[in-house]
């Protein structure tokens, strides 16, 4: 067999890998986006939240354009016998006075060394912890918590003693019409609602995704939360379900944010997320099935799998790339399998994309701002090509626009 035959050969059978592991991530994403059409058994047992002493923690980095819009909309919800405790981290503006005008109780963070949100919630969770509550919400300082959403996460927490992530969506603000904001909006649809709500409809547990989570009191205390990754929240979720403490999805329970108006914004948001995923990805995908196999546990599997369901923008371009170079293996070598294999692939990202949009996006998203998605990706690109020549390792905090 000459060189030129053997890397041939080479280059086919890493494709055809490739092909085939890409297949099992499409089919899994659309098993997923399918189970969120099943019907589930929702939480309204509110008898047990009188009896409750929750604490509300809100991490604050220079929050005072949207702090009190957020805790004017929390205190209402609190109970005579909960705790409101703001973590003013490393703040250099009004945040700690605005927080505690308003009643909330106000301690103050400065360590130029451990920054970010992980090392803030340590630092909260010491705090109370002479006097521990039966439950912890986490809440960010720039969300939007919906009536009844501190009550369901709650109530959801006691009743099963596992960690409870709210349906948390970030929204475009009233006066966009932007079509990336639109596209923008169904991505994180997809991935912080019907996505947890496939799993959590085929009895698995989901991801956190930082904001509306509720954690028993000795639930949270089993993990070490003082971390600097620019994603602490996923990392959490995957501690934790490996240690035994499956995360649960609560649909009924709702937090929203605001998409970020400015351009530099958005893109250092969606870098932290991104990047984020990805080195959580290379770091925990194979632990979580060392662990799987070690533990004989199904659902750390699952897991490993839906952490590999990468952006939508991302798995698009992932099955371009693969889809162009299975057709030149095809034309060159007349080996066609990859191109078939690619596009059963493609054909479950178009049903889950259906699906995700008739049942959950079609009011807010026409049906032919779908087709600006390509514009979308394109927008992402310099966000991955900077994964490659120096991945974001240090948390960096998203410009606020005003709540209105």
């Amino acid at each position: 067999m000459s060189i030129s035959q053997f890397l041939a050969l080479s280059g086919g059978v890493f494709l055809l890998i490739s092909t085939l592991v890409l297949l099992i991530i499409c089919l899994f994403f659309l098993v997923e986006c399918a189970a969120a059409l099943l019907p589930i058994a929702s939480w309204h047992h509110t008898h047990q939240w009188q009896d409750t002493q929750v604490t509300v923690l809100v991490p604050a980095h220079n929050e005072e354009v949207v702090i009190r819009s957020t805790l004017e909309k929390l205190i209402p919800a609190l109970k005579a016998q909960d705790r409101l405790i703001v973590i003013a981290d490393n703040c250099s503006d009004a945040t700690a006075e605005i927080a505690r005008s308003v009643g909330a109780t106000v301690i103050e963070r400065h360590d130029s060394i451990c920054k970010g949100k992980g090392y803030a919630l340590d630092y909260g969770l010491q705090f109370i912890e002479s006097e521990p509550p039966d439950v912890v919400v986490i809440i960010d300082a720039d969300c939007t918590v919906y009536p009844g959403a501190i009550a369901q996460l709650s109530e959801c927490a006691i009743a099963t003693n596992r960690p409870v992530q709210a349906t948390y969506l970030m929204l475009r603000q009233k006066n966009s019409q932007s079509s990336k904001d639109l596209v923008s909006q169904f991505s994180i649809i997809i991935k912080n609602l019907v996505r947890p709500l496939g799993s959590t409809r085929l009895g698995m547990p989901c991801l956190l995704y930082g904001t509306g989570m509720a954690f028993p009191w000795s639930v949270i205390r089993s993990v070490n939360l003082a971390s600097g990754h620019i994603v602490e929240d996923l990392k959490l979720g995957l501690d934790l379900a490996i240690a035994g403490h499956k995360p649960l999805f609560c649909p009924e329970a709702k937090v929203t944010g605001y998409l970020p108006q400015q351009l530099q914004a958005a893109k250092t948001q969606r870098t932290r997320w991104e990047h984020g995923h990805l080195q959580i990805m290379q770091t925990y995908v194979p632990r979580l099935l060392q662990q799987a196999v070690s533990q004989k546990r199904l659902d750390l599997l699952v897991s490993a799998l839906d952490l590999c369901v990468p952006p939508l923008s991302l798995l698009v371009m992932i099955w371009s790339v693969l889809m162009t170079c299975s057709l030149l293996l095809g034309v060159l070598t007349g080996v066609w399998i990859p191109v078939i294999i690619v596009i059963c692939s493609g054909l479950c990202v178009l049903m889950s994309i259906y699906i995700a949009w008739s049942k959950f996006a079609y009011q807010d998203l026409p049906l032919h701002e779908l087709l600006t998605i390509p514009v979308y990706i394109f927008w992402k690109i310099p966000v991955y090509f900077n994964f490659l020549v120096q991945p974001q390792s240090l948390w960096i905090r998203t410009e606020r626009d005003k709540i209105s």
